[in-house]
């Protein structure tokens, strides 16, 4: 028997969560012969989870990720359950575990940008800890034997920082809308009360460039609101609202659904992403996309959704007003048959046995 490991260590964690839960939530859905999975889960999470399959074996792996233990006991933890294959899907990982592994990398936006607790800290510390993740980034394309991106943008970025020569253990997966989604039902109560709104949906990090669309939105002539809705964290507490800005902290699917649903469009202003969920998640409801001329919204949506230039406010007010006036629609059915977390889960298998049978 193979054995492979998974890391879900962030499996309740925004973005690469969601990954992971429907990852495994499919995974847990083939029959298997000749291998069986390890899956490394917080404590906490491991009570909360169950899998079906007598071949997926929770493994409790305590260590938090960008930590000292991480390095010595999660390694140590992985060597002794001698893996054929383990695969990351985070870039924080053991950097002296020799085994083979392969690695999911869902962007290049920390190389670019500060993100998250990142940007709050102090200039120096902020240094050292950049410096020291490109260190571990490096290491892990260098070594990790095969390696999974979102989109093809996510591969020539890697390409263009790190060589020609990791392009063939590349394999650009799309992703899709999350199992959770399509199992819960839209809250109908909620429009006695919202009505006539565009919504982004997100964290508020810096590269999220939310500040440039609360710009625009402030200098756009609409009696419509806009819906901010992400979670509770020191970014979201930092947004200035009034009558147009509104803020949902971490809604229930079934008030997620309502939103997508209901709004006139999702509007996301991102600098830097990866793949970007909420976008997917809102075109399976209809919801018109309206977001930034990014290389990865081109390479997804095809030109079916409005651009603009997500460093130009004027620009993202004269989008949306066309938006307003025009009634813009769009056609996402054949689209979004290419994204599928099903569709990625078995490709992602693929790759296990491909690197598994060579062992």
């Amino acid at each position: 028997m193979k054995k492979i490991g998974i890391d879900a260590r962030l499996y309740y964690q925004t973005g690469v969560g969601t990954y992971l839960q429907n990852l495994l939530f499919y995974l847990d859905k083939n029959k298997f012969k000749n291998e069986v999975y390890y899956i490394y889960l917080r404590k906490q999470d491991a009570k909360k989870i169950r899998f079906k399959s007598k071949y997926i074996i929770k493994r409790i792996a305590d260590q938090k990720w960008h930590s000292f233990s991480e390095q010595i006991g999660f390694l140590t933890l992985l060597l002794k359950d001698n893996l054929d294959l383990m695969h990351f899907t985070y870039f924080s990982y053991p950097i002296f575990y020799w085994r083979k592994f392969m690695v999911t990398i869902h962007d290049t936006t920390p190389l670019l940008f500060k993100t998250g607790k990142a940007s709050t800290k102090n200039p120096f510390i902020y240094q050292i800890k950049h410096f020291l993740f490109k260190v571990v980034l490096r290491l892990q394309v260098n070594r990790a034997v095969e390696i999974i991106t979102p989109t093809n943008t996510v591969k020539n970025e890697l390409i263009k920082i790190y060589g020609s020569r990791i392009s063939k253990k590349i394999h650009p997966i799309y992703e899709g809308v999350s199992y959770k989604l399509f199992q819960s039902k839209e809250n109908n109560n909620l429009g006695n009360k919202f009505r006539n709104f565009f919504i982004y949906v997100g964290n508020f990090y810096p590269h999220k460039n939310v500040e440039n669309l609360l710009k625009a939105f402030s200098k756009l002539k609409t009696k419509s609101s806009l819906i901010l809705i992400g979670p509770d964290d020191y970014f979201s507490r930092k947004i200035k609202l009034n009558k147009k800005i509104l803020l949902f902290k971490n809604p229930p699917l079934s008030n997620l659904i309502f939103f997508y649903k209901n709004a006139k469009a999702i509007i996301h202003p991102s600098l830097s992403e990866g793949f970007g969920l909420p976008l997917i998640e809102a075109a399976s409801f209809g919801t018109p996309i309206i977001a930034s001329n990014i290389e990865v919204f081109k390479e997804l949506w095809d030109g079916q959704y409005l651009s603009f230039n997500p460093n130009d406010v004027n620009d993202i007010v004269k989008k949306i007003s066309i938006f307003i006036e025009k009634k813009t629609k769009f056609s996402y059915e054949s689209i979004l048959k290419k994204f599928s977390f099903e569709k990625m889960t078995s490709s992602t298998l693929k790759i296990y046995h491909k690197v598994t049978q060579n062992s």
